[in-house]
């Protein structure tokens, strides 16, 4: 049987688009281009699915919502709008919309999107905040209008209320420590504290007490109690960052918590209860790390509860123009000349690859907004900036006749140059280690077809101790290669 779907828009195309769709689909579609109307039918009992614009001439579609729910708390909302931020993804959730869809919209999503709607089971309604209406675009932690912002936008409205575990993954630059405040700030947990630790920051044998603190005399140094991260953390939120760079020894002892929801300090022998939520991030892929021996899996399990991808800029460059708008805005803020550019410039902008993913934009944004007297930069001046900023994107021209040893130290000073201050995580050595050796016992059983006695000999290796490193490498062996 097919349903009767209200649909609410000022805009007669899009209610034509729709009513030919649906009914399609054999349901009954009733439109009307004002909230006066939609309001009318709901009260009466009427509809078995809305369909609502936030824009309409008389009411914000938005603002309905919550009357509509109080007399018919099990009929199910769509909010479509072209004020497609977060902001609004998070509005629609907190009035308990079912779902929102960014315009302009795809009809096959739509479509999609109404037949999970009638089809669903009533669920209970997560609490969810109380967002401040007053809140303008500008001030908004993430920009962008992309696809692939919308989607991270309903994904964090729908978060708003709970109080799940988030792994954030992302390329360095894209803007991990943003979300994890947006879901902080507009969260259940707003009014308590946000705190934020870097692991591949602090020297490996600190880790421990930055995180759970430590009692006078637990160690050499330690003159007085001090707390850690999770005691400041309390009734908020601890964001970890750069997770993939803790050593072993602290995943075990983070584990624990996650698991008993307890801890103790470092030093300290009486458990202490936590009431944290927490969001962890990295920029490297944990599943090989897992692989490697270097993260416990079981972990990983623990902390990507909800998973996040925040894709690289280069995946979303249609969000450029409004990234860099909102850039020269902060530097005008700040006390710098506020400029634009012309439609070249931002063009070339559009084109350009970013290795450095937004940070990379606002670093350019603020050396123009400085360092130029014209209020409308070029091109000329865009194409400068980038070819003396951004000297990775440049080709890169491989050393004629270089040995083993100086393929490594090259290798090895540009993996120090991407880490911050110069200095790489703890545990360097097997890591590097680690990535010799997969490559040299790969391509040695490729030369001995898969021979591993063959193999273990040219390696100059003890057989069982090959075949343990390939067990622990993950290698797989392969007969018979030619």
């Amino acid at each position: 049987m097919g349903a009767t779907i209200l649909v609410a828009d000022d805009d007669r195309a899009i209610r034509t688009v729709l009513t030919q769709a649906l009914a399609r689909l054999g349901h009954e579609v009733r439109t009307t281009g004002n909230a006066a109307t939609l309001w009318r039918w709901a009260s009466d009992g009427e509809g078995d699915l809305v369909i609502t614009d936030v824009v309409m001439p008389d009411e914000n579609g938005l603002d309905l919502i919550p009357r509509i729910k109080k007399v018919r708390p099990d009929l199910r909302i769509i909010v479509m709008s072209a004020q497609n931020t977060l902001l609004t993804a998070v509005k629609a959730a907190e009035r308990g919309a079912f779902d929102y869809l960014p315009k302009p919209f795809d009809l096959k999503d739509l479509v999609a999107m109404v037949q999970k709607a009638l089809s669903a089971p009533q669920a209970p309604t997560l609490p969810a905040p109380v967002v401040q209406a007053e809140v303008e675009e500008e001030a908004l932690p993430l920009i962008g209008r992309s696809p692939a912002m919308q989607e991270i936008y309903r994904v964090l409205a729908r978060l708003m209320g709970t109080d799940l575990t988030v792994m954030i993954t992302g390329e360095s630059g894209t803007g991990k420590e943003l979300v994890a405040r947006a879901l902080h700030d507009y969260g259940k947990r707003r009014t308590g504290p946000f705190v934020a630790i870097n692991m591949a920051a602090i020297p490996r044998e600190l880790i421990e007490s930055e995180l759970f603190g430590h009692e006078k005399g637990a160690f050499t140094g330690a003159t007085m109690r001090s707390t850690g991260r999770f005691e400041q953390a309390q009734g908020g939120t601890l964001f970890l960052d750069e997770i993939g760079d803790m050593p072993l020894e602290a995943q075990t002892r983070l584990l624990r918590v996650l698991q008993e929801g307890e801890y103790t300090t470092v030093g300290g022998r009486t458990p202490i209860k936590t009431d944290v939520r927490i969001i962890a991030a990295t920029h490297r892929d944990l599943r090989t790390l897992i692989r490697q021996g270097l993260f416990r899996e079981d972990l990983f399990y623990r902390l990507n509860v909800v998973p996040i991808r925040l894709p690289p800029l280069r995946e979303r460059t249609e969000d450029v123009p409004a990234l860099a708008r909102h850039f020269f805005q902060l530097a005008a803020q700040q006390g710098l000349p506020l400029k634009s550019l012309d439609n070249a410039a931002m063009e070339r902008l559009k084109r350009y690859r970013w290795p450095g993913n937004v940070r990379e934009l606002e670093n350019l944004v603020r050396r123009l907004a400085a360092l130029y007297a014209q209020e409308v930069i070029g091109v000329d001046v865009i194409d400068l900036e980038l070819a003396e900023a951004s000297p990775a994107a440049q080709p890169v021209q491989e050393p004629v006749n270089e040995g083993l040893g100086a393929a490594v130290e090259r290798h090895l000073r540009e993996y120090f140059a991407a880490h911050k201050d110069g200095i790489p995580a703890a545990g360097l050595y097997d890591r590097i280690l680690r990535e010799v050796e997969r490559p040299l016992l790969t391509l040695s059983l490729t030369a001995t077809r898969g021979n591993q006695i063959k193999a273990a000999h040219l390696l100059g290796l003890n057989r069982n101790t090959l075949r343990k490193k390939i067990r622990d490498l993950d290698i797989q062996v392969v007969r018979g290669l030619k």
